[in-house]
């Protein structure tokens, strides 16, 4: 019953939500919470090893993009590190949802595109609003850069998570 639960479309928003307002409104203060999610999903997951592996990639080229952001003055994070250990797990948490309640998404590349270059700039324009990190440049260039950046990668990475499902699936079937 509980997995069922968890599988959910649902559970996995609301789950994501609880993730991204630990993250931004809490960042390093509730980084004990926000772990306690992700090892939550973790826990609840059917195959932990291929979500393991899922979050690892996916999550990690948010992260890696975060990064070189970072780097070339786009995005400034308190204590001046390139990508904080909130942010990290809010990618992570990403990474769980792509397969799961924004999968509808992603059989729609152009969509994604257009989803990317929208619902990404305006989520790190509330995370400027919310205190969580800072802009390097003007408004109008960080928002057009994260526009471009998003509408390539967000497509990708679903198209990443479509593999690494199907090559988790095809683990099974010869097993």
């Amino acid at each position: 019953m509980i997995s069922r639960f968890a599988g959910s479309l649902a559970f996995n928003a609301v789950w994501f939500q609880s993730v991204w307002f630990c993250t931004v409104l809490g960042r390093d203060q509730f980084l004990p919470l926000t772990i306690g999610l992700l090892l939550l999903h973790i826990w609840l997951v059917h195959d932990y090893r291929a979500e393991l592996r899922q979050l690892a990639v996916v999550g990690g080229i948010g992260i890696m993009v975060d990064a070189v952001l970072s780097a070339v003055g786009v995005f400034e994070f308190s204590g001046s590190v390139l990508v904080p250990l909130w942010l990290c797990c809010l990618w992570l948490a990403f990474a769980a949802v792509l397969g799961r309640s924004l999968a509808w998404l992603g059989v729609r590349p152009l969509v994604a595109a257009i989803a990317g270059a929208i619902a990404f700039p305006l989520n790190y324009w509330a995370g400027l609003r919310l205190g969580a990190v800072e802009y390097g440049y003007s408004l109008p260039v960080t928002m057009a850069i994260l526009a471009i950046t998003w509408a390539v990668f967000l497509p990708l990475m679903f198209l990443l998570t479509a593999r690494l499902a199907a090559a988790s699936d095809n683990k099974g079937v010869g097993s």
